[in-house]
């Protein structure tokens, strides 16, 4: 790590008071793949200049813009989780062949398409897929508890109780009742997200056999995660491993302080964060912005009590209850949060699943590589009848009326 990058995080811990050296030791193997370029960045342009351009970012990218009727579920411990539909326009309804009425019934309802995004994330994580989607198929987006504007969890703030998996997939199930009480579903879940839909299926196996007909799991685990070493060599992984529990549960008791520290260095963090979620070199600027500002969202407490979660994680026997289903399985081969080789276990366990491993993508691969994941998720919607299978979807949207 270079002087001036290490003079960032000793200014960030400064303040920190007995975490100090721990979060120093954390913070610093984390970033040693990304202070480098961080340093260069700030022998060359002010602070002032790069505040400014955050700002302009912010101001200027429509990522994340995108809304739908909005609606609340709350999970069994009272906690309220905040979603949003996006329903099938009229005029595409119209194109797609008719829904036959049996016996005086009323026809069956449309595939209801259901995105659960990632740790540290928000719904608007899948902006690109929504965008391409929006008015073709019926989808809700949903943000997990503590999570974009979803309340905090009642469990964790009223009785200090740790965020399980199992959890997650009970809140997912509460939004699937208030949101989609009927109708055949897809279930799509990026990283935590396709965790919380492997919960589900273990925990209601009765909703995925009768209602579920097809699952996309985007750059996800099913267990195992307390191997990842995050690229990093051996003795910076087991050092990150051995204090990074203890670093986060005590500056998740000094949020304030904490939220302060991360303001101070948001270049470093940025940096950190561009790291961990993209491969590619000539990612969009706009993109990565968007992405550090979901994530810098994300308070650190809450970021302390789902961390623990992650190594006690393990769905494997569940992803039997996709048996019988049609499943996308895709992962950036560069991931370097949940490796590709998670998913290709994945599919070596599941196989009749397609296994779609992106070239020069990493973590986020739906925002670093749109337009590959929405045209695999659009091909697995038309294998099941959600949409028409001529339907071409690019970023901009489908197309409808081609079909």
């Amino acid at each position: 790590m270079s002087e001036s990058s290490a003079e960032v995080v000793a200014a960030a811990a400064g303040g920190w008071r007995r975490t100090t050296g721990l979060a120093g030791i954390a913070i610093g193997v984390l970033a040693a793949g990304a202070a480098t370029g961080v340093a260069i960045e700030r022998l060359t342009v002010g602070r002032d200049m790069r505040r400014k351009a955050r700002l302009a970012l912010d101001s200027a990218g429509p990522y994340g813009a995108l809304r739908g009727t909005p609606g609340k579920a709350y999970a069994d411990d009272g906690t309220e989780l905040y979603y949003e539909v996006d329903d099938v326009d009229p005029e595409a309804e119209s194109a797609r062949p008719r829904r036959r009425r049996l016996f005086g019934r009323k026809a069956p309802a449309p595939v209801t398409v259901v995105f659960s995004h990632g740790y540290c994330l928000n719904q608007d994580s899948w902006h690109f897929q929504r965008a391409a989607l929006r008015g073709v198929v019926r989808t809700v987006h949903w943000d997990q508890r503590s999570h974009g504007r979803s309340g905090r969890g009642v469990s964790q703030v009223r009785d200090g109780a740790p965020i399980t998996i199992d959890e997650l997939g009970r809140d997912l199930k509460a939004v699937i009742d208030a949101a989609v009480p009927e109708g055949p579903i897809v279930l799509v879940g990026h990283s935590m997200g396709g965790m919380t839909v492997m919960a589900l299926a273990d925990q209601f196996p009765e909703l995925v056999r009768e209602r579920v007909v097809a699952v996309a799991l985007v750059g996800t685990s099913s267990g195992r995660l307390g191997e990842v070493n995050f690229g990093l060599p051996v003795a910076g992984v087991n050092a990150v491993r051995r204090v990074l529990p203890g670093v986060l549960k005590a500056l998740g008791q000094q949020a304030a302080l904490v939220e302060k520290g991360r303001r101070a260095t948001a270049d470093l963090f940025a940096g950190i964060i561009k790291r961990y979620s993209f491969a590619s070199r000539d990612i969009d600027p706009a993109v990565a912005r968007f992405a550090e500002r979901m994530i810098e969202s994300t308070p650190i407490d809450v970021v302390a009590e789902y961390y623990p979660a992650f190594n006690d994680h393990d769905k494997t026997e569940a992803l039997a209850r996709f048996a019988e289903l049609p499943v996308l399985v895709l992962a950036g081969v560069q991931d370097l949060v949940t490796p590709s080789e998670h998913s290709e276990a994945i599919a070596d366990f599941l196989p009749g699943a397609e296994l779609v491993l992106v070239p020069d993508a990493g973590h986020l691969v739906m925002l670093e590589h749109p337009t590959v994941v929405t045209d695999r998720l659009a091909d697995l919607l038309a294998r099941v009848g959600a949409m028409p299978s001529t339907c071409s979807t690019t970023v901009d949207g489908c197309d409808s009326a081609s079909s």
